[in-house]
């Protein structure tokens, strides 16, 4: 699927676990994606995300945001951090943060949702917030996105989305557990078709080009 692509240089953001970047880095790795992880940036020093780019000898910083009083200053501080490496593109991997390095990035940081877009997002809705919400509001259809980055949260313009069933017995834990393997395939997908230069932005769409 990815004979003769070249490998793009990329940078993950993250603030937990990291197992959305283990899935890249194992895609790397069985060359599935041709991607290169350079650096994984934290916004957490006790995420686990970071022994895992560790673990596969991958640099890793940290950008504390416990230690900038302004969101100005963190963000600059994050910029410096992308900047260092020139990525190709930066994917967020339940990176907790707004961050924002100005239009030069524009259609080149990517991340996932776990809801369909706009439902269930915004300020304050991520992780288990997410799948509550969808149970308590007895939604019947959820799922993931993929989407661009522009500056706020999940408004950016819209990659891909694919929805699977709640069921009646589903518990939080037990729709994220579906929701994430679903990200698994889908976010993949995008930055592959990324990788194909086969994502165009018109507007807030996005088109994804025939090969």
């Amino acid at each position: 699927m990815n004979a003769g692509l070249s490998t793009i240089r990329v940078v993950v953001m993250l603030s937990g676990s990291g197992s959305t970047l283990q899935n890249f880095i194992d895609l790397s790795e069985s060359g599935r994606l041709p991607i290169h992880i350079t650096k994984v940036i934290s916004s957490r020093g006790d995420a686990y995300g970071l022994q895992r780019a560790q673990n596969h000898n991958i640099p890793t910083v940290v950008v504390s945001r416990k230690k900038f009083n302004d969101w100005a200053d963190y963000n600059q501080a994050l910029t410096d951090a992308v900047n260092e490496e020139q990525p190709d593109l930066v994917l967020f991997a339940g990176f907790m943060s707004l961050f924002w390095p100005g239009e030069s990035y524009s259609g080149r940081i990517m991340n996932v949702h776990p809801a369909l877009i706009p439902a269930f997002c915004g300020k304050g809705m991520y992780g288990h917030h997410i799948h509550e919400a969808v149970i308590e509001t007895g939604a019947k259809i959820t799922g993931c996105t993929v989407h661009f980055v522009d500056g706020q949260y999940d408004t950016g313009p819209i990659i891909l989305q694919r929805a699977i069933e709640v069921y009646d017995d589903d518990t939080p834990d037990t729709l994220a557990e579906r929701v994430q393997e679903v990200e698994r395939q889908i976010y993949p997908e995008a930055v592959n078709l990324f990788v194909q230069n086969r994502l165009q932005i018109e507007n807030k769409r996005v088109k994804v080009l025939s090969l």
